[in-house]
């Protein structure tokens, strides 16, 4: 069973910043990639970022060059720094990550965490 804890969330100004954070715990043989995505009311869950085992991201292309994700291998966590906000930038964030158990692969979702952007 592997468990993903989300923080970070909260509501922000327009230009402001947010810093997501989402730790993983249990029996982890290994990690591959790592993601977050986003969910806002109404819309179909998207792809914000993804960061492979070997450190190569990938980004969707409402977010490059504001968002930033990042892993602690040691800590099993990803993080995703948000820059310069935008209102269409409100939903509910998910992380994502897959690898593998001892025995079996996994691959576990975070519960979310809300992320608003208004004045």
């Amino acid at each position: 069973q592997v468990q993903l804890v989300e923080s970070g969330g909260g509501l922000v100004q327009p230009g402001g910043s947010l810093r997501l954070s989402c730790a993983a715990s249990g029996s982890i043989f290994s990690i591959n990639a790592m993601g977050w995505y986003r969910q806002a009311p109404g819309k179909q869950r998207e792809l914000v970022a993804v960061i492979s085992s070997g450190g190569s991201t990938n980004y969707a292309d409402s977010v490059k060059g504001r968002f930033t994700i990042s892993r602690d291998t040691a800590k099993n966590t990803v993080y995703l720094q948000m820059n310069s906000l935008k209102p269409e930038d409100t939903a509910v964030y998910y992380c994502n990550i897959n690898g593998r158990l001892l025995s079996a692969s996994f691959r576990s979702w975070g519960q979310g965490t809300q992320v608003t952007v208004s004045s």
